[in-house]
């Protein structure tokens, strides 16, 4: 049988997981428990682009193992460097998105890979090539939303 199905649950559950995000104030929470200088729009744009990429995930399949596993990849990084590391070092403060990244991203990722081993398509190779991939996709927002604030990126110039 081919698991390369869970990736459409995965993006579902990404989608979950942002609607979590906006009800709780994401955007409040990152703005002072991690000094991103993140707005709505900024919210809304990043994340249409991770359901786009579970999209894509989910329709390139197993026939680019790297790429569809890098959003279960990318749920697990998020899941736990932006969920619940700040969570525990906030000792206890609520992270929107806590909660589906627990019930949803923990499972459902874990069930990506594993479907992946189960059809043969999970390598050292894979693995390691999807963390790399889903690190680099998480990085990249925040990589601009500190580089837009260097004056060589003002436009108003």
């Amino acid at each position: 049988m081919d698991h390369a199905y869970i990736l459409w649950i995965a993006t579902l559950a990404y989608a979950i997981h942002v609607l979590e995000e906006y009800m709780f104030d994401w955007k409040g929470w990152a703005n002072t428990a991690l000094k991103l200088p993140v707005t709505w729009v900024h919210f809304a744009i990043v994340n249409g682009v991770v359901v786009v990429l579970g999209v894509s995930c989910a329709a390139v399949g197993w026939s680019c193992a790297e790429f569809a596993l890098s959003l279960p990849a990318l749920m697990l990084i998020n899941a736990t460097f932006f969920h619940v590391l700040p969570f525990i070092l906030g000792k206890g403060r609520w992270s929107p998105g806590l909660g589906t990244a627990l019930i949803l991203f923990y499972p459902i990722s874990t069930w990506c890979f594993y479907g992946a081993r189960q059809d043969g398509i999970l390598s050292t190779e894979v693995l390691v090539g999807s963390f790399i991939i889903g690190a680099l996709l998480m990085a990249t927002p925040i990589v601009m939303l500190k580089l837009r604030l260097h004056p060589y990126f003002n436009q108003d110039q």
